[in-house]
């Protein structure tokens, strides 16, 4: 049989979303489901955002700016960064996609820590990138140190996930000031910071603020979390000049919508609301957090908007004991569970699954 696809990609895992609310609900009848499996900011759109996204719809029979130029500069304004080192796009995982097409040849490496965001490996296998995935550290963080030693001549990209996804570990200013240091200058750094909003941590770095500058260090940030855009899809990263000039290339055009643009440029004005929001999350990750140790799992300290139980062989049981009640969460198996921080009610239901879940799988 003649092959229409590559033959590579049959062994590649697709990117799985969080399990539907109407697919739970059609199952198991549950009238009162909740989803906690997204990592989504749970107090809907940003004011002003249904308005200016309304608004633009009359004029969606045109294409959006392809510059993305009143984005870029308020972007710029907002960062401190020169607008043409902002390149704009459909979530911050597209841009992932993009750098790599920039960046990686057939055979070339890519370094990322494992288990870090799902996407990666797919992103790497889409351009037939070898990924090289370096084990987390024992208390679920980058291994910066055996990252940095991975590095081989045909490594050309590097991907720092801070915090990361799913554990919400975070990596401190002297341990990436360290690796920095390691990395050859012909190697590109990625340093995903789509939870930047959520850390509290002083000695976690805004990385656009410490490293953007460096020639070979690239910052992606999203839209999607704190600012409530998950729907809508849209991300940034900063980068030098030059090398967001040669990403832009490979960039898929028009790939930031009209309505994403409209939405994104109401929702930057809302920063006052969006701390406030972020506020309302660290409390609650804190409080679900403790919740959890007394409950015997051993959580690592978050800082982002999620928390991780790394409950090994029993990650798959626990998310279907969690289903079983009404609540999604996202299993790993066989390496943890990620749980969304929702509304105080909603993590409530969730703590009362857990529980239960954990006694039925004790």
């Amino acid at each position: 049989m003649t092959r229409l696809t590559r033959a590579d990609l049959e062994g590649l895992p697709s990117y799985v979303p969080g399990r539907s609310l109407a697919d739970l609900t059609r199952e198991l009848g549950i009238a009162e489901a909740i989803k906690l499996a997204s990592n989504e900011v749970p107090y809907g759109p940003l004011p002003g955002v249904v308005e200016a996204v309304t608004e633009v719809m009359l004029g969606s029979h045109r294409y959006p700016d392809m510059g993305v130029v009143e984005l870029r500069d308020a972007l710029a304004g907002r960062l401190g960064v020169a607008a043409d080192r902002i390149v704009t796009g459909c979530g911050s995982v597209a841009l992932a996609e993009t750098l790599v097409k920039a960046t990686c040849l057939p055979g070339d490496e890519i370094v990322y820590a494992w288990r870090s965001f799902e996407a990666y490996p797919i992103v790497a296998a889409g351009v037939g990138a070898t990924s090289v995935r370096i084990p987390n550290t024992a208390d679920h963080g980058h291994n910066l140190s055996a990252m940095a030693d991975a590095i081989t001549d045909q490594t050309r990209l590097v991907i720092v996930c801070n915090p990361n996804n799913p554990t919400g570990t975070a990596l401190r200013k002297t341990k990436i000031d360290r690796f920095l240091s390691r990395v050859p200058s012909d190697v590109l750094v990625v340093l995903d910071e789509a939870y930047r909003e959520m850390v509290t941590d002083p000695d976690v770095p805004d990385a656009i603020q410490t490293y953007a500058d460096r020639p070979n260090v690239v910052v992606l940030r999203t839209m999607s979390k704190a600012w409530g855009l998950a729907g809508l899809r849209m991300g940034y990263l900063v980068a030098q000049s030059g090398v967001a000039a040669a990403i832009r290339k490979v960039l898929t055009p028009f790939s930031t919508s009209l309505v994403a643009q409209a939405a994104a440029l109401a929702a930057l004005q809302q920063e006052d609301e969006v701390k406030r929001r972020c506020a309302l999350v660290v409390a609650e990750r804190d409080r679900v957090t403790e919740a959890l140790r007394k409950l015997g799992v051993d959580v690592p300290d978050s800082q982002a908007n999620f928390v991780w139980l790394p409950l090994g062989d029993r990650a798959a049981a626990f998310g279907t004991a969690c289903e079983n009640r009404g609540v999604i969460v996202r299993a790993f198996h066989p390496d943890g569970v990620r749980v969304t921080i929702g509304t105080p009610a909603e993590n409530d239901q969730f703590v009362a699954a857990a529980e239960a879940a954990l006694d039925q799988n004790a």
